[in-house]
């Protein structure tokens, strides 16, 4: 892999998506300071401050669009869950991406697919995730329940290094394999780690809400609501 260390930049995603034709395949981007991060329907990802994990990984698989990209977050999202487990925590997935710990969002998920033209260069696949934040800087995420790492092992965490090298052994590790066989190979440990299947939910989509229960998780990582008397399958929202 390629990594490339930065001090401080506006977005990880940004900067690899400004150099994409210039990087290589697993090229991963890392910033100790990150200015103007976002994450899923441009919503700002606020900047705990130094310490934590900004990060983006280039990915050129193929030369085209393939199916399975779509589920690539979802499958970041157990891979995080992995690493946190090693810290004894028990992390829990909000589909499609969030992971939670005792029920607080702890890392952020954004995957982007770049072309030029109608030519597809690669994907972007950016992590943030809070490994120390003190009061203040959680009060500013406004309208959401955050958490940290140092914070739920009651410590400073100090290794920001060891974290990188443990996500990065965890998605690279059955990383082939995923490509392979799409979603159906991570999902029953996906659905294991879900907190809302069985519950009723409201789902923001891009631009409307729908109601009802959450059923099931399909093949495709879609969440099938169930909504009045008929099952939706739905492919991109948010549990809210």
């Amino acid at each position: 892999m390629n990594i490339i260390c930065l001090d401080k930049i506006n977005s990880t995603n940004a900067y690899a998506k400004e150099n994409i034709e210039k990087f290589p395949d697993k090229t991963i981007i890392s910033a100790d300071i990150q200015t103007n991060g976002r994450g899923r329907f441009n919503r700002n990802w606020v900047d705990m401050g130094k310490g934590n994990l900004f990060m983006s990984i280039i990915l050129k698989h193929s030369d085209s669009f393939e199916a399975v990209y779509s589920n690539l977050t979802q499958y970041m999202s157990v891979v995080l869950c992995r690493v946190f487990e090693e810290y004894g925590l028990l992390p829990e997935i909000k589909w499609p991406n969030d992971v939670l710990i005792k029920g607080k969002k702890i890392a952020g998920i954004l995957c982007e697919a770049i072309y030029s033209g109608k030519i597809f260069k690669g994907l972007i696949l950016g992590i943030g995730v809070n490994l120390n934040a003190d009061a203040d800087r959680l009060a500013l995420v406004k309208d959401k329940v955050v958490t940290a790492l140092n914070i739920e092992l009651s410590r400073e965490y100090e290794d920001k290094n060891l974290f990188i090298e443990k996500l990065l052994y965890e998605f690279f590790k059955n990383y082939d394999s995923f490509l392979c066989n799409g979603f159906a190979s991570i999902k029953d440990e996906y659905i294991n780690r879900c907190n809302f299947l069985g519950k009723e939910v409201k789902v923001q989509l891009y631009n409307t809400t729908l109601e009802g229960e959450a059923l099931h998780i399909n093949n495709n990582g879609e969440l099938i609501l169930k909504e009045h008397d008929k099952e939706v399958a739905i492919s991109a929202g948010d549990i809210l």
